[in-house]
């Protein structure tokens, strides 16, 4: 069984920063992408940013040249560095990962319960 437990989550004045974490636990054989989500009360989620177990990434428009996604594979763990936080960018932020358990023959996507993240004055 494998679980997603994400952390870093809070409430940052506008320009503020804040890092998320999403570290990954239980059986696990290999963890392929991994990435961002986030989702504000009345819309869909959308992505924010992805990870390739190589280290690629991509980032949605509205948040590049301020996040940076980032992962420690030694450590099953993923980062999203936060800076200069606008009001728009209050949500929940969930992340994702692809993950094979031991045996397994194909990846299953996980994710996390969830942070919140509140951006304001």
């Amino acid at each position: 069984q494998v679980q997603l437990v994400e952390s870093g989550g809070g409430l940052v004045q506008p320009g503020g920063s804040l890092r998320l974490s999403c570290a990954a636990a239980g059986s696990i054989s290999r963890i392929r992408g991994m990435g961002w989500y986030r989702q504000a009360p009345g819309t869909q989620r959308e992505l924010v940013a992805v990870i390739t177990s190589g280290g690629s990434t991509n980032y949605t428009d509205s948040v590049k040249g301020r996040f940076t996604i980032s992962r420690d594979n030694a450590k099953n763990t993923m980062y999203l560095q936060m800076d200069n936080l606008k009001p728009e960018d209050t949500a929940v932020y969930y992340c994702k990962a692809e993950v094979r358990i031991p045996g397994g023959l194909r990846f299953n996507d996980y994710w996390g319960q969830g942070a919140q993240v509140t951006v304001s004055s």
